[in-house]
């Protein structure tokens, strides 16, 4: 459920950068607006971080999450109609899409509370690259249908169907998703499996230490502690690929690579579905290690290293002309950016127990910011310099810096313990 949820997730992200190009000819935006309206979404996730964290260590996670699902879904749908006030429409674009940041806040910190809540510790980096490779899978799955309906009906109905998805998806949460103590089908030997191999099953429980904690108080100890701060960046670098992929990579291919609007969304589901692959190879391979006897640490920065490094590659379209060797350059980068995508595996290890929401909308908010600066620093490339040769170059030396950080910063990957908290357990 996590992994069809982020898929939705996803795709209600990138309908503006499938639809971008055919509302600048309809609407007369510029490069520079298209840019400020991708990272319209990323100003208002970054500011619903910490509020989305602590709603969900106050609340729980199927409730807020559930009601952010709809939300999120009836803003996408709502894009579709701006083209009635073409004279204000990238003033409403742009409060729209900051309002299905907003909704979306909870998303992927409620991810890690339910990974960290229903899997033991060597079953986390499979479950976590999952949902997190559903990203990717976004691409392949509703990219060539956003391509097709922006030829066949109009860019108004890639918000429209990709949003009225996820309205109906938010009413299957609602009777799906439980805690683990609380699902039906739960047997007593599955509750004794994950909870003895590390899952924080309580943690949603009525009266449990998490349950309407997600103190802000613990945000200094959050952002002093250097394995957190050397994560929170990490994230930040390797959001950065995230987001160029999501906004200005099909533009890319219709403006630069001279592609139509229809072959762009058949096009980048290539690459998404290479990242994909890296994703849930990434997860499966650092699991396998600790299985096989490697260490927590060494197990989750082995594939981030390798992958980021695979992504730095990205540069290389800089230098080839032929379209082929373009597609196949960013499906290597993308592959590596998957395999290298276990930050939120990380996140379920070392989040405190009393505070895993705030810890992962401290972590979303990193990568928020990158959200934010992408967009807009690619735009403005774009602007002053006719191509994409220094964007390209920028998302690179972002993907080396995603490595100093897991390499430099973070050292040992174990769970921070809180003054307050109990004694730390085996998890």
């Amino acid at each position: 459920m996590l992994f069809v949820v982020t898929t939705v997730n996803y795709a209600d992200r990138s309908t503006l950068s499938i639809a971008g190009d055919a509302m600048q000819s309809d609407l007369g935006i510029s490069s520079g607006e298209l840019g400020v309206l991708f990272s319209a979404f990323s100003w208002s996730y970054l500011i619903a971080q910490l509020p989305g964290g602590w709603l969900l260590d106050r609340f729980g996670s199927k409730k807020v999450y559930g009601l952010a699902i709809f939300l999120w879904s009836l803003f996408t749908m709502a894009q579709g109609a701006i083209g009635f006030f073409s004279g204000a429409a990238v003033v409403l674009m742009f409060i729209l899409r900051f309002a299905v940041g907003f909704a979306e806040a909870p998303s992927f910190p409620g991810n890690s509370r339910i990974v960290a809540a229903w899997f033991p510790t060597r079953e986390r980096g499979f479950a976590s690259a999952l949902f997190n490779s559903a990203q990717y899978f976004a691409t392949v799955a509703f990219a060539p249908l956003m391509g097709w309906l922006v030829t066949a009906l109009g860019w108004e109905h890639v918000f429209t169907v990709i949003g009225g998805v996820g309205v109906v998806l938010a009413l299957v949460w609602t009777r799906v998703i439980h805690s683990p103590r609380t699902h039906p089908r739960m047997g007593r030997a599955e509750l004794d499996h994950i909870t003895e191999g590390g899952a924080l099953v309580d943690l949603d429980a009525p009266g449990s230490p998490s349950s309407g904690s997600g103190r802000l108080r613990h945000l200094k100890t959050l952002l002093t502690n250097r394995n957190m701060l050397g994560i929170f960046i990490g994230q930040y670098f390797i959001n950065t690929i995230t987001w160029f992929f999501l906004t200005w990579f099909p533009v890319y291919l219709v403006q630069e690579r001279g592609m139509s609007i229809l072959e762009a969304g058949f096009v980048a589901s290539l690459p998404a579905l290479c990242g994909f692959t890296g994703g849930v190879l990434g997860g499966y391979l650092s699991d396998l290690l600790i299985r096989r006897g490697v260490g927590l640490t060494a197990a989750r920065k082995i594939p981030i290293v390798v992958g980021l490094l695979l992504s730095t590659s990205i540069i290389i379209c800089n230098y080839v002309t032929t379209s082929a060797l373009v597609v196949l350059i960013m499906s290597l980068a993308f592959f590596g950016k998957g395999l290298g995508a276990l930050g939120w595996a990380v996140m379920a290890d070392v989040a405190p127990k009393t505070a895993s929401g705030l810890a992962g909308g401290v972590f979303n908010a990193f990568g928020a910011v990158a959200g934010i600066v992408t967009p807009l620093v690619v735009g403005y490339i774009i602007d002053a310099t006719g191509s994409f040769d220094l964007a390209l170059a920028f998302v690179s030396v972002c993907a080396a810096l995603a490595v100093l950080s897991y390499t430099v910063i973070v050292k040992d990957i174990r769970r921070l313990h809180l003054d307050d908290e109990p004694a730390p357990g085996a998890a």
